[in-house]
């Protein structure tokens, strides 16, 4: 091998070392949280309580979406975290809604360190947006947003959504 093939070869393991990287610190956005674990006997831990964890849009055009938020209160002593967003369908996202600040919306493909902390008795708001056009289907659907949490009671929150696509 001549000195030039060997630095080509070597710049190009250089650029894909650089590119891997590069595309790992993308998928990886800054450092993972960690979750504050507790048993149900804790009498000072985190309590999610929510008014209700399913919601009929009714009837709609598959070029539609449509959205319904969910309200979750921390009725518990210590926060609430809520981390790992996801969903059922690649047509249906979730969003965290805290002190007027609305997240980025996570579905089934969504990779985040996403984590916010909802202090005790405070409120936050789900929207679960349901876009049929994204994977076409007609008739009755059901479809799901899946949130967990460190309350050793409701370790995932489970949302639900349905409606009749025409």
């Amino acid at each position: 091998m001549t000195l030039r093939n060997s630095i080509v070869w070597g710049g190009a393991v250089v650029g894909l070392a650089i590119i891997l990287a590069a595309s790992y610190a993308l998928l990886n956005k800054g450092p993972q949280k960690t979750q504050t674990s507790y048993a149900v006997t804790d009498q000072s831990r985190p309590r999610a309580q929510l008014n209700k964890t399913s919601e009929d849009l009714g009837k709609m055009k598959v070029s539609e979406d449509k959205s319904y938020d969910f309200t979750m209160k921390n009725i518990g002593k210590k926060p609430l975290q809520l981390f790992n967003i996801s969903s059922s369908c690649g047509c249906t996202f979730g969003q965290v809604i805290y002190n007027g600040v609305t997240s980025e919306k996570f579905g089934m493909h969504t990779k985040s360190a996403y984590q916010i902390e909802i202090p005790p008795q405070k409120e936050a708001v789900i929207r679960v947006t349901y876009s049929p056009s994204i994977m076409p289907v007609y008739g009755p659907v059901e479809r799901e947003v899946y949130i967990k949490t460190n309350d050793p009671e409701n370790p995932t929150l489970t949302f639900i959504v349905k409606a009749v696509v025409q």
